[in-house]
């Protein structure tokens, strides 16, 4: 693979229109502005291990200039065997591999950016808990450089949402420099919050994103901070940002369902999402998006399978788990996430993970791992946790429940479920 053309002397370089001139990173103890990244070393062959944010905003800027694709990986060297940077400006992320193996996919850079606001916003103090070279870490970084803001980026072998020290990181870092946005998964704001304890934090925006929402976890972020915006996002690498909902309630409204797919008849859910198109084929959630990933525009009809399984209940679409991650239990397909969502509803339950094991009769169980709030009574916690899933199939009860500290997440901030099946 050929490298890049030469950009020019760092000096000659000219600030990216993304980056607002007022935009601040600080990345460890290193205050960062546009100066700074743009005398950053740039990949010579347009392809970066991304670990740091200063590094994906330098090697974006330096694709733009070249007018060629990039690549971000997240780990390891950049294996670019099969990758060609083609001609124009793109950038090619890999998919979190959640339920399977990863994905690389290209996305059309202003695509990319379709609903960043732009709003310049110097006050307001993101934290960065995604990795940065993932679709979600890529948002908040384009978010807060369009906006003139401050990124506080806490750098780590596994940078995001990880277990233990990980999130004390960022814990610590959010209070040292008064943060007053975040967004990360649901599973990082569990483990977020159990860290936080009782300390204030000034939060003026409170987001979520990366896995189902559920109701219990919003009540208790709105009761935490208040006075704070909160919102859930569903995107994907492969789908793009798609729409945002923020009335405090789990799932998306029916509404914007429509017999044509979409919130009305130009297929459509609102006029904050044009061109965006929604509809349930299967039990899955189906969409049209203006975003997606290029060449993934879906079936002769347009229409992309998120892979996610939802429900209509009322006036209401929930998600229901991932249909790559049921579980045969026996003969029966069971969803791990949703019967999660019913040990995350019962009182003292501060955290919860529905994994599959292995089993020499039914093929797999499932089990369950238990962060109780602090000072709840454990027989008592296990009675109701018990009597939660009482009414579901036998194959979908956990037949064990493990009390813990803390719930490992990925280095994107998710629970792991590999190897269900």
């Amino acid at each position: 693979m050929s490298a890049a053309p030469a950009i020019g002397k760092p000096a000659d370089r000219l600030r990216p229109g993304w980056i607002h001139p007022g935009f601040r990173l600080i990345e460890g103890g290193h205050d960062l502005g546009w100066p700074e990244l743009a005398a950053m070393p740039l990949p010579a062959g347009g392809a970066v291990v991304a670990r740091r944010p200063s590094q994906v905003l330098a090697a974006l800027a330096a694709a733009e200039v070249a007018d060629r694709g990039l690549l971000l990986t997240r780990g390891g060297e950049a294996e670019t065997a099969g990758w060609d940077p083609g001609r124009g400006f793109s950038v090619t992320l890999e998919s979190s591999g959640t339920t399977g193996a990863p994905k690389r996919l290209r996305h059309d850079f202003d695509r990319l950016c379709g609903r960043l606001r732009g709003v310049e916003d110097s006050e307001a103090r993101w934290l960065l808990t995604y990795e940065p070279a993932t679709f979600a870490g890529l948002q908040v970084m384009l978010t807060a450089a369009a906006a003139g803001a401050t990124l506080v980026a806490v750098p780590q072998d596994r940078t995001g949402a990880g277990a233990g020290g990980a999130i004390a990181g960022l814990v610590h870092a959010a209070r040292v420099h008064a943060v007053t946005h975040i967004s990360g998964t649901p599973s990082f704001w569990r483990a977020f919050l159990i860290a936080l304890d009782g300390a204030e934090l000034p939060l003026a925006a409170v987001t979520l994103g990366g896995e189902a929402v559920d109701q219990p976890l919003l009540d208790r972020l709105a009761e935490r901070f208040p006075t704070a915006r909160l919102r859930h996002i569903y995107a994907s690498t492969e789908a793009g940002a798609l729409f945002s909902v923020g009335d405090g309630r789990a799932g998306f409204p029916a509404a914007w369902l429509s017999e044509e797919g979409g919130g009305g008849p130009e297929g459509r859910a609102d006029e904050d999402r044009p061109g965006l198109a929604l509809r349930i084929a299967g039990g899955v959630l189906e969409v049209r998006s203006p975003r997606a990933a290029l060449g993934t525009a879906g079936g002769a009809d347009g229409w992309l399978s998120t892979g996610d399984l939802v429900e209509r209940c009322g006036d209401r679409v929930l998600f229901a788990g991932r249909l790559g991650g049921l579980v045969n239990v026996g003969g029966v397909k069971v969803s791990p996430e949703a019967v999660e969502r019913r040990l995350l509803a019962v009182e003292g339950v501060a955290d919860a993970v529905v994994a599959a094991v292995p089993s020499p009769i039914t093929g797999h169980l499932l089990t369950a791992t238990i962060v109780p709030v602090p000072g709840a009574d454990e027989p008592s916690l296990r009675a109701a946790l018990r009597a939660a899933t009482a009414d579901l199939v036998p194959a979908a009860r956990p037949r064990a429940l493990t009390m813990a500290a803390t719930i490992p997440l990925s280095a994107a901030g998710k629970k792991s479920r590999k190897g269900s099946a």
